[in-house]
């Protein structure tokens, strides 16, 4: 019995990164759809996002069993509830990435990123998706070293969504409000998906030391609000 609800947790460790990876395959496409104004890329993106959805439902499901049958102490009552925020930041995350999405069709055939914001898009895309990656990968290796990596990287995030403003606040701004409205949400889409990620990362440092990070630089644990 203790065996097989060893393998139960494993199991569930196992399909939280599948499903980051998952998620990062989406934040990809959603970019490339954004910056390319590629429709088909964002229809595969929006109707993908009903495959995140059943995946949490299910891993919450497996979760909420454990919690009844096994009642779960310690170590791994940690990892039991941590992963239930955890699939939950995934899912979120998803969203956020059909939402990119939904803009990029919103605006089809027209590109939905005035082209000099195109590098600083490009830049979020990249990091974004590294980000999520990379908490894959640290929820995979209960990696707290490379948790720390993904503060960092959620600091050029917040950086780059500053340098957006300055473009569309300056005085040159010949797009109008519409755009300067897309953009605004684009970047808050991508800083979401980026606090998420490090939201994440801070959960594994929890499983592993019993602690969330006490650094203010750390964001907080991410709640129920996307």
């Amino acid at each position: 019995m203790r065996t097989t609800y060893r393998k139960q947790l494993d199991d569930v460790l196992e399909d939280l990164v599948s499903l980051s990876d998952i998620v990062a395959v989406a934040v990809r496409k959603s970019t490339r759809a954004l910056l390319e104004a590629n429709i088909k890329l964002a229809e595969e993106v929006i109707a993908g996002d009903e495959t995140v959805d059943a995946a949490k439902t299910e891993l919450e499901q497996q979760l909420f069993s454990l919690l009844a049958r096994q009642a779960p102490v310690a170590s791994e009552l940690r990892l039991v509830v941590a992963s239930l925020r955890m699939v939950s930041e995934l899912e979120r995350m998803g969203d956020l990435a059909a939402h990119v999405a939904k803009v990029a069709r919103l605006r089809y055939p027209e590109p939905a990123v005035p082209a000099a914001l195109l590098p600083n898009f490009t830049r979020m895309g990249e990091v974004a998706e590294s980000m999520v990656v990379r908490a894959g990968q640290t929820l995979s290796q209960s990696n707290v070293d490379a948790a720390e990596e993904l503060r960092r990287q959620d600091e050029e995030m917040d950086d780059l969504r500053r340098s957006q403003f300055k473009v569309m606040l300056g005085p040159e701004w010949p797009h109008g409000v519409e755009s300067a409205v897309d953009v605004a949400l684009l970047g808050r889409y991508y800083e979401r998906i980026s606090d998420h990620a490090a939201s994440l990362a801070s959960r594994v440092v929890y499983i592993v030391t019993g602690e969330f990070p006490e650094d203010d630089d750390w964001p907080q644990p991410v709640g129920g609000s996307s």
